[in-house]
């Protein structure tokens, strides 16, 4: 029987080697957020990253600046397992 993630933390490389971690609650989500960032892959204009852990702040960030995308599903078993 497969798991199913209870969320999925994305890890964004950005330029100047600097790390930003990011989580969705689904991975339609995040995909849904991929999309808009795609088309502006080479644009220099910000666009928005959603933060919705934290409430009150934002974080926008130049596509252009986007090095590399990690995703990894998070387990709530896995979260149990470190809280110890």
């Amino acid at each position: 029987m497969a798991r199913t993630p209870s969320e999925y933390s994305v890890h964004l490389l950005i330029d100047g080697g600097h790390r930003e971690e990011i989580r969705f609650a689904t991975l339609q989500d995040f995909q849904q957020w991929y999309k808009t960032l795609v088309p502006k892959q080479d644009s220099s204009e910000f666009v928005n990253v959603p933060i919705k852990n934290i409430q009150g702040e934002y974080m926008v960030i130049r596509p252009t600046a986007i090095l590399g995308i990690r995703v990894e599903p998070i387990f709530s078993s896995s979260i149990e397992r470190y809280d110890e």
